[in-house]
């Protein structure tokens, strides 16, 4: 039984011949070699670009390594292309696209795995229906609910409420919740009811505390798809004062230097790689708990 479990493509007794073993070391050191440059590669060429002069960046684009060392393009494309301002509000919409995405997820995830209401079922379906529309489909009711609001009579465009509250509806976070509830025992729902706690006490004592996993994996999923979104933003918010760095980048590409703007990419992409390096513990525990795929 053993044998069977242990056996993979090559058995125990093909890794100890030397052929075999030769090629099979040397295509897993290829397959390294080409996951490294799939994905370190676009890294390197930005960090390499950002730090190089223009007429070198035209004159020889795909050079591994730039003819002089411009360090400057970092601060003049901060000072100049406004990187700084662009990066806060950068930072105002993701946190509160990260916040809104976070709240709806939890609580709804919570309303349809414990307190299970009558109509959750139906609930439950329209949400797994709406997984399978395109976001295209809906842009343009949203883009009309957004300029006027429905009972209110008030336009949201140009604020970041255009960004946060549309945000919230995220139907996998919010399955992705459900799932990851469902799987809390019910004994500890039922203990605390009999103590006393009301609903809101158990979602706030009981469920948050252990749900830090699925709020890792929820807090990554919302923060990088807030980071690099570019279509809604640049729908909704058609002030160039408050556009964040993905809709200013382009917009400034037509008239900035080529070496500052790639800089100022490169400081695009810095705050959600730091993010990341410090975070993956939790994330990719995360999404081990939560069986995340893909």
């Amino acid at each position: 039984m053993s044998a069977q479990t242990d056996r993979g493509v090559l058995s125990s007794a093909d890794r100890r011949r030397t052929p075999v073993r030769l090629w099979s070391g040397g295509m897993q050191t290829v397959l390294v070699l080409a996951v490294v440059v799939a994905g370190a590669g676009p890294l390197y060429w930005t960090v390499k670009s950002a730090i190089s002069a223009t007429p070198d960046l035209l004159a020889h684009p795909l050079s591994l390594w730039p003819e002089t060392f411009e360090w400057h393009n970092m601060s003049d494309a901060w000072s100049t292309l406004q990187i700084g301002h662009y990066l806060v509000n950068t930072a105002v919409l993701v946190g509160g696209s990260w916040l809104t995405q976070l709240l709806v997820a939890t609580t709804a995830g919570y309303a349809l795995s414990v307190l299970r209401p009558w109509f959750g079922r139906v609930v439950y379906g329209g949400i797994l229906a709406t997984l399978f529309l395109p976001g295209t489909v809906s842009m343009v009711a949203l883009y009309l609910t957004v300029l006027n609001v429905p009972g209110l009579g008030v336009s949201l465009t140009d604020t970041p409420l255009a960004v946060w509250l549309p945000a919230g509806a995220h139907a996998f976070n919010i399955l992705l919740a459900k799932q990851f509830f469902d799987a809390i025992p019910r004994e500890l729902f039922e203990a605390a009811e009999v103590d006393g706690a009301g609903a809101f006490r158990v979602f706030w004592r009981i469920v948050l505390p252990l749900s830090g996993p699925l709020l890792a994996v929820i807090s990554l999923l919302s923060v990088m798809t807030a980071w690099k979104d570019f279509l809604w933003p640049l729908i909704v918010i058609t002030d160039p004062e408050r556009q964040p760095l993905a809709v200013a980048l382009p917009r400034l590409a037509n008239s900035a230097d080529q070496a500052l703007l790639l800089a100022g990419m490169f400081i695009a992409i810095v705050p959600p790689l730091l993010i990341f390096v410090v975070f993956q513990r939790y994330i990719v525990r995360g999404v081990g708990f939560t069986g995340l795929k893909g």
